[in-house]
């Protein structure tokens, strides 16, 4: 297939071009960390910083979580098939899940390690080569960062979010790394080294925190966020021929979105006329949301339903007052 071919698919299909970009991600995600990892390894053996070995853990973890990543990206990528009709994009939140956890254990050993130190201080030496190294690594992970902030933005990926936010935090953390060096080697302050260790031991807790907590939102099916609700209402309402637009229900799989609603057309309407009229809702939808699964129900005007919109807020009603049972029905 010719490069005009396949830029002809990709706009054909946004989710190839959107595949496409999450795995690059993933590829550059591996290399710069593996990168770094073998040049803070020799640094460590250099100059004995445990600063430096926190920043050396973290890189190693991004590497196993990176490589988590590509594993997940490549199996959410892949279309449904007749055992998962709604894709395999929860593939992306359980990898999030595992890089939590993987941070959340290294956080800890860190935290014993940098209190070791704290107790019986140790010398750093050869600063310069850890100075050196760290200066590099900003570098590398910078470049990799815009990378990847530039690939969330056009496919809003939660493994490739989550990966940019431990690279962030790498940048952050090997500038710390550097000040703890230049005070225990060039100042005379050996428990700057330790310290800092313990405040990057947070810093990954804290960011273990955000990702779990992400990846707990996409599992368990959270609605999209009020203003984007109310935005695809306000679209489905915005057809001439729709009364009313309700029960709207939203959730996220990977990559995949998923839009279901409820529309009002007039009860005179023959079926030809209001398959027509929900095409055009979808249409319009779409254009703001083209990777959606849409599906919506048409409802005839006049008719009393039990709306799952009345008894959500029936239900929080009671909740807020005590007076709920926990549960919802006759």
């Amino acid at each position: 297939m010719s490069d005009a071919d396949a830029a002809a698919n990709a706009a054909a299909d946004p989710r190839e071009a959107v595949g496409r970009l999450m795995r690059r991600a993933t590829y550059a995600a591996v290399a710069v960390a593996s990168t770094l990892i073998v040049v803070k390894v020799v640094a460590y053996a250099v100059t004995g910083s445990v600063a430096l070995m926190s920043s050396l853990i973290d890189s190693a973890l991004d590497t196993a979580a990176s490589v988590i990543n590509l594993i997940a990206v490549r199996h959410a990528l892949q279309p449904a098939d007749a055992e998962h009709r709604f894709g395999h994009g929860k593939a992306e939140p359980l990898a999030g899940l595992g890089q939590a956890a993987f941070i959340a254990g290294s956080s800890i050993f860190l935290l014993i390690e940098a209190a070791d130190r704290m107790v019986t201080p140790q010398e750093v030496t050869r600063g310069w080569v850890g100075i050196a190294v760290m200066a590099f690594a900003i570098v590398a992970t910078f470049g990799l960062v815009a990378y990847q902030k530039s690939v969330v933005r056009r496919t809003n990926s939660v493994a490739i979010n989550a990966d940019s936010l431990h690279y962030t935090g790498d940048v952050l953390i090997n500038g710390s790394v550097i000040v703890s060096i230049v005070l225990a080697s060039y100042v005379g302050i050996p428990h700057a080294d330790p310290l800092f260790a313990i405040g990057i031991a947070g810093y990954l807790l804290w960011n273990a925190r955000s990702i779990f907590l992400s990846s707990l939102d996409l599992l368990m099916d959270r609605e999209f966020p009020e203003a984007e609700r109310e935005k695809i209402l306000a679209i489905a309402r915005a057809h001439p021929f729709v009364h009313d637009a309700h029960d709207l229900r939203t959730r996220s799989s990977g990559q995949q979105q998923f839009i279901q609603l409820h529309v009002e057309m007039d009860r005179t309407l023959t079926l030809a006329k209001a398959h027509a009229i929900g095409d055009q809702v979808e249409a319009a939808i779409r254009a703001e949301y083209p990777t959606a699964d849409i599906i919506i129900h048409h409802d005839p005007t006049g008719i009393t339903e039990v709306r799952a919109d009345d008894l959500i807020a029936a239900q929080e009603k009671n909740v807020g007052t005590g007076t709920g049972s926990g549960s919802v029905g006759p």
